[in-house]
């Protein structure tokens, strides 16, 4: 590789709101949500960096980012002497725009303009913004190959989709090069990638940028104010416009060390339902995100919590879980689990049935209880005898929040009466 002493400085846009995943973002910002057991949502595209040999990034954060916050202080510090290695919480800055009253980031593009200072001071030649409320795998130093060898000034993720679906995303149209011609912003009729009719390439939000160009985009779009300021719908279509040379490069392609085949997985689990699939998903015989690729580690949060444990095996009792995923600290008491990912310290007590679910930190089920299709969000005791997820006219009924799917959400610190 010729491309050695190129230095990426890494950037994670983590100011997702989230509101169609009430109330798990009631008090937590998109990215903090928990995932697959021992996850936060944010953790997959920090491993991303990280295994992609990208050691210094700025976290961009806004709303409700306290636990975000916490949870990158804990659990996310390298050493203090490695000067290139550093992960740093870069909230909005809320000093710039004191004439407009603004407080918050305008748009995405924006959160990187606020923080030009940081990618200038970085020294680095080329800048990787990357959406910190996905879910997925990818080797960015592959598509930073791609970006040096095609002298693109900005390359960006693409996910070939099929064309019916191309109506919910900002759709990329190319030429038989994969350079980009046009942008289409929530198109009714996508335009297909060449020599490919059934497909489009939906834009991921993720970027490479040549450092330069990045500054010289961002300068511009800042002082026009008729912008919302976003990558998607104002810098990059202006970029185009005055002929920047700009690459779709296909997720698909890229090479997950451990993985086989092409790289299909993205997820955006922006509402409860796609949110509980996932995590569904993570518990089949062959998950389509696998979590035990050792060539591909995934770090988060290494705080203490004991080994998980099962007691009783009586005829009427016994603790039990099938095909499901359990973090540190579980205990399953004369209960049977099924289908379910219970993340650290949740505890089930005997005859209680427990199907379909997701428990979070500190979740505790009664005695006789039967809870199905949920998900039940930090510190909830639920009584014994409590049945959840059986009858929704219920559920609706104590105030949850019940999904066209039939799940049942159930918020945090939740106090059944």
């Amino acid at each position: 590789m010729h491309h050695r002493n190129v230095k990426t400085i890494g950037m994670v846009l983590a100011g997702g709101k989230g509101t169609r995943l009430n109330p798990l973002t009631w008090k937590r910002t998109k990215p903090a949500v928990p995932f697959g057991s021992k996850y936060r949502i944010i953790d997959f595209a920090l491993n991303n960096m990280i295994n992609s040999g990208i050691y210094g990034m700025y976290v961009l954060t806004q709303f409700k980012a306290q636990s975000l916050t916490e949870h990158i202080q804990r659990n996310w510090r390298f050493g203090t002497f490695l000067s290139d290695y550093f992960i740093t919480l870069a909230p909005a800055q809320m000093y710039l725009y004191e004439e407009l009253g603004a407080e918050w980031y305008r748009g995405t593009a924006d959160a990187i303009y606020q923080n030009l200072h940081l990618i200038d001071n970085s020294g680095a030649d080329l800048v990787a913004i990357f959406s910190g409320d996905h879910i997925y795998k990818q080797d960015i130093s592959h598509m930073i190959e791609y970006h040096l060898e095609n002298e693109a000034d900005v390359t960006i993720a693409a996910y070939p989709t099929p064309v019916e679906d191309g109506t919910r995303f900002g759709v990329l149209q190319v030429d038989t090069d994969w350079r980009i011609t046009e942008f289409q912003e929530k198109p009714a009729q996508p335009n297909p990638i060449p020599g490919r009719a059934t497909h489009c390439l939906a834009s991921m939000g993720n970027y490479v940028f040549t450092k330069s160009k990045l500054v010289e985009m961002l300068t511009r779009d800042a002082q026009r104010k008729e912008s919302e300021h976003d990558f998607g719908k104002n810098v990059l279509p202006m970029a185009l416009g005055e002929g920047a040379k700009l690459m779709a490069y296909d997720f698909a392609r890229n090479p997950i060390p451990g993985q086989e085949g092409p790289n299909t997985y993205w997820r955006d689990v922006g509402t409860l339902d796609s949110y509980w699939e996932a995590n569904m998903d993570l518990v089949d015989v062959q998950p389509e995100f696998d979590l035990y690729n050792e060539a591909w580690p995934l770090r988060t949060s290494s705080e203490f919590s004991p080994p998980a444990k099962f007691v009783h095996e009586d005829a009427e009792r016994r603790g039990q879980a099938l095909n499901s995923i359990l973090a540190g600290g579980v205990i399953i008491s004369g209960s049977t689990v099924r289908r379910s990912v219970l993340a650290r310290r949740v505890r089930t007590h005997s005859h209680t049935l427990v199907e379909n679910c997701v428990l979070l930190d500190n979740v505790e089920i009664g005695r006789h209880c039967i809870i199905r299709n949920a998900i039940i969000d930090k510190n909830v005791v639920v009584p014994e005898g409590t049945q959840i997820g059986v009858n929704l006219d219920d559920d609706r009924a104590r105030g949850f929040t019940v999904t066209p799917q039939g799940v049942v959400a159930v918020p945090k610190s939740y106090v059944f009466h």
